[in-house]
């Protein structure tokens, strides 16, 4: 079970000391949001925040992007990040999906796909053949902290039967209980991203918030 931080939800008054600490937590990797307040009505983390946390650590990268036409920016991105990273974007965002899905594969990093709570399997079926990763968003993106969009759970159903087939990854982004890693660990989710339900913002460390979590799945 993979566990991932959403620095969007860090403490930013002193980022590197948030980025050590869930390393020496154990941590998989860092999910990083980028927002350009077109594609979702708010910014959160820059192209230099991306750039710091990359200096900081050697795990892994997941940055999901939160943009309009992701082509058009997207090597910005690439060129600080590492070979073995991943990236997300959205499908509504693109004109042509695949494009910018083989841009990401040639720069040697991990292709992957957001799906809004709005959108159907069916719509991204063809994309599952050529990606490696799939965050299915259980709330509307663009901000921490939103409500749970209890119809989002029927798609993993449909998701299981097609990992298999399609050879991808699911991860599960927002609103992420403890009620809802126990349910979902279990019902072919392959990963988490923790913010301010399990993660951020707590009384406890997060070497025990981490293993707690861990224990859950």
């Amino acid at each position: 079970m993979e566990l991932m931080a959403s620095m969007m939800c860090a403490d930013f008054s002193n980022l590197e000391r948030e980025v050590r600490a869930l390393e020496e937590a154990g941590i998989d990797s860092f999910h990083i949001d980028i927002m350009d307040g077109h594609y979702v009505p708010n910014f959160a983390m820059s192209l230099n925040d991306l750039k710091f946390i990359a200096r900081l650590t050697r795990k892994p990268l997941d940055v999901h992007l939160m943009v309009e036409h992701p082509s058009h920016t997207i090597d910005l991105f690439l060129e600080v990040m590492r070979p073995g990273d991943t990236v997300y974007i959205h499908p509504e965002a693109e004109y042509h999906v695949s494009t910018t899905l083989q841009k990401i594969m040639s720069a040697r990093m991990i292709p992957g796909i957001a799906v809004n709570p709005g959108t159907s399997v069916e719509t991204v079926y063809e994309m599952l053949r050529i990606v490696d990763k799939v965050l299915v968003m259980s709330v509307n993106p663009g901000n921490a902290g939103q409500m749970f969009l209890p119809y989002v759970g029927e798609k993993i159903p449909k998701f299981e039967e097609l990992k298999a087939e399609m050879n991808f990854k699911l991860y599960w982004d927002g609103a992420c209980t403890a009620e809802r890693v126990k349910k979902y660990a279990h019902r072919g989710i392959d990963g988490f991203v923790l913010g301010t339900s399990l993660l951020f913002g707590h009384d406890k460390s997060y070497t025990e918030l981490i293993k707690e979590v861990r224990a859950l799945a």
